[in-house]
């Protein structure tokens, strides 16, 4: 799981303003733990789907695509759509409720 939170504190990291505002108020912690069990539970999501989708292929080489696929969905939920070239950062609470809608249960 450690591996996880450092992805995930790396992808926070990435939007300032989230990150601070996380800090600030304290919520850091909780927020990289809800984050790195959403990337978790992405990433096993994706290693099934991409299991039966290429039945036969390498195992480790279906973990490193789906790990790639799920930090691309946490990433995209850690930002708002485009709007006028900058990406903004979600709320928490946004970003919690786009990863809880956007990640295909097990």
């Amino acid at each position: 799981m450690a591996h996880y939170k450092t992805i995930t504190l790396e992808l926070i990291q990435e939007q300032p303003e989230l990150y601070e505002r996380l800090r600030s108020t304290k919520r850091l912690l909780p927020a990289m733990d809800a984050y790195a069990n959403d990337l978790k539970a992405g990433h096993e999501s994706w290693k099934d789907r991409l299991g039966q989708a290429k039945p036969g292929s390498d195992p480790s080489q279906i973990a490193t695509e789906a790990l790639e696929l799920a930090i691309g969905d946490l990433r995209r939920s850690l930002c708002a759509p485009e709007t006028g070239g900058e990406a903004e950062p979600l709320s928490l609470d946004a970003a919690m409720s786009y990863i809880r809608r956007a990640t295909p249960s097990a």
